[in-house]
C-alpha cells in the first residue's frame, strides 16, 4: 500500500493534498478541526527533512478569483500550530508559484492559494494537473474530503509526479472504514440520519449482508413510516422513495437485519419554534406539523439497540439539532453511541459538529472527516482519488 511512512522524502519537496475547506466568518476561523486533523501529515514530512507544499480548495468560487475565500487565514492558523513561517502564494499554479517552490529549502513550508480560482481543477485539466505535478517530486494525499472528486489535485496530478501515497490522515480513513466494511466486529449497528434517504438508500442497500441491525432517525425516516401506511403530518417525504424504502426494510428482514424506526418525536408548525408542541407517538403526529426530533421512549430504544454493540457506524443527526429545541434527541444519540465498548465511527458534517458540540470527540474511536466522499465509501463505490493511489 503506498503510506507515506513508505516513501523516502529527505531532500525532496513534497505536495500534500489536504482539505483545509474550513469555516471563515469575515477573516476569522470559525472551526479548525480540519487543519489541525492535517498538521500530523505535515510534521511527519517536515521532520524527515523534506520541503512541503500544500494546496487545498476553499468553498465553490467556480473559476473566479474571490477574495472571501483566500485560503489566507489558512497560512496564519497553520504557522501557529506548526510552530514554524508558512509561506503564503499568490496563486497555484503559474511561474510564481513555481519559482517559490523551486526556492524552498527542507524544513520550508509554502500554502498555495485555493486551488478552485481555476476551472481546470474541477475539469481535471491535463496542462493545470502538470503544473502542480511540476511543483514536487512526491505527491500526497491527504483530503479524504474529495476523494470521490475525480479533479486535477486528486487524479490528474499523480501522472506528473515520481511517486504518490497516502497521507496519515487518508491512511487512517481507509483503515477505520475498511476495517468496519470488511471485517467488523459484531453485533454491527449502523445509525442513519439526517434529511434525505435518497443520500443514505445506497448505503442501507450495500451493507445489508454486514450489518446486525440498522437505525435510521432523522428526517429520513419519515419516508421509511410512510411506506408503513403511517402519517407524518406536514413533516417532509421524499414520495418517489416510498417503495424504495419499503423494499429495503423487507430485504433487511430477509436477510435477518433488525431495522429501528422511531416510536415518538417531537413536533411543531415551524422548524425554527422556540419549543416543541408536544411528544406524539408517531401513529398520532397532528396534521399540521411536523416530526423535528425523536422523542423520549425512542431514544430508549436506540440506547438499547446500540447497548452490546462492537461496531457502530453513524451518519446524520437524529432531529433538526441546529435549533435547541430539537437537539435532544442527537445529543442522547451522541452519548449512547459515546458508550459503546467496540468501534465507533461518525462521519458526515452536521453529525461531525454535533460530537464536537456535544464534548464527545475522544469517546469516538474515529470521526471521518468525509462528507460524501465517507457516504460514497460506506455504498462500496470506486472512489477516483483512491483509485489514483493504486489503493
Amino acid at each position: 500500500m503506498p503510506y507515506l511512512d513508505q516513501i523516502q522524502l529527505r531532500g525532496k519537496r513534497v505536495l500534500v493534498r489536504s482539505d483545509l475547506n474550513v469555516p471563515i466568518d469575515q477573516g476569522t476561523i470559525r472551526d479548525d478541526n480540519r487543519i489541525r486533523a492535517s498538521v500530523p501529515t505535515y510534521e511527519h514530512i517536515l521532520n524527515q527533512g523534506a520541503a512541503l507544499v500544500i494546496c487545498s480548495h476553499m468553498g465553490k468560487p467556480k473559476g473566479d478569483k474571490d477574495p472571501s475565500l483566500s485560503l489566507r487565514p489558512v497560512a496564519d492558523r497553520l504557522q501557529e500550530l506548526l510552530g514554524r513561517k508558512v509561506k503564503m502564494a499568490p496563486d497555484c499554479v503559474g511561474d510564481e508559484v513555481k519559482s517559490m517552490a523551486d526556492a524552498l529549502q527542507p524544513g520550508q513550508v509554502l500554502l498555495l492559494e485555493n486551488l478552485r480560482f481555476h476551472s481546470g481543477e474541477t475539469k481535471n485539466d491535463p496542462e493545470f494537473s502538470r503544473q502542480l505535478g511540476s511543483l514536487a517530486e512526491v505527491y500526497v494525499d491527504d483530503a479524504f474530503g474529495v476523494v470521490h472528486r475525480a479533479h486535477a489535485s486528486v487524479v490528474g496530478v499523480t501522472e506528473h509526479v515520481d511517486s504518490a501515497c497516502a497521507g496519515l490522515l487518508l491512511q487512517k480513513e481507509v483503515e477505520y472504514l475498511g476495517k468496519a466494511m470488511a471485517d467488523p466486529d459484531h453485533p454491527f449497528v449502523l445509525v442513519a440520519g439526517g434529511a434525505k434517504v435518497s443520500t443514505k438508500l445506497g448505503i442501507l442497500t450495500n451493507l445489508l449482508d454486514t450489518v446486525d441491525r440498522i437505525i435510521v432517525g432523522g428526517a429520513m425516516a419519515n419516508t421509511f413510516l410512510r411506506s408503513m401506511g403511517v402519517q407524518v403530518g406536514s413533516s417532509k417525504v421524499e414520495e418517489d422513495l416510498i417503495d424504495q424504502a419499503l423494499q429495503t426494510m423487507q430485504t433487511a428482514r430477509s436477510k435477518g437485519v433488525s431495522f429501528y424506526l422511531p416510536v415518538d418525536c417531537l413536533t411543531a408548525a415551524d422548524i425554527k419554534a422556540a419549543q416543541p408542541s408536544g411528544v406524539f407517538p408517531f401513529q398520532d403526529v397532528p396534521r399540521e406539523e411536523m416530526i423535528l426530533d425523536i422523542g423520549p421512549a425512542t431514544h430508549t430504544l436506540f440506547a438499547e439497540v446500540l447497548r452490546d454493540a462492537k461496531t457502530v457506524v453513524w451518519n446524520g443527526p437524529m432531529g433538526a439539532f441546529e435549533n435547541p429545541s430539537f437537539s435532544q434527541g442527537s445529543v442522547g444519540l451522541a452519548q449512547s453511541v459515546a458508550k459503546v465498548d467496540g468501534l465507533t465511527i461518525v462521519g458526515g458534517g452536521d453529525t461531525d459538529a454535533l460530537v464536537h458540540t456535544c464534548g464527545l470527540v475522544d469517546s469516538m474511536s474515529f470521526i471521518s472527516t468525509g462528507g460524501g466522499s465517507f457516504l460514497e465509501f460506506l455504498e462500496g463505490k470506486k472512489l477516483p482519488g483512491i483509485q489514483a493511489l493504486g489503493l
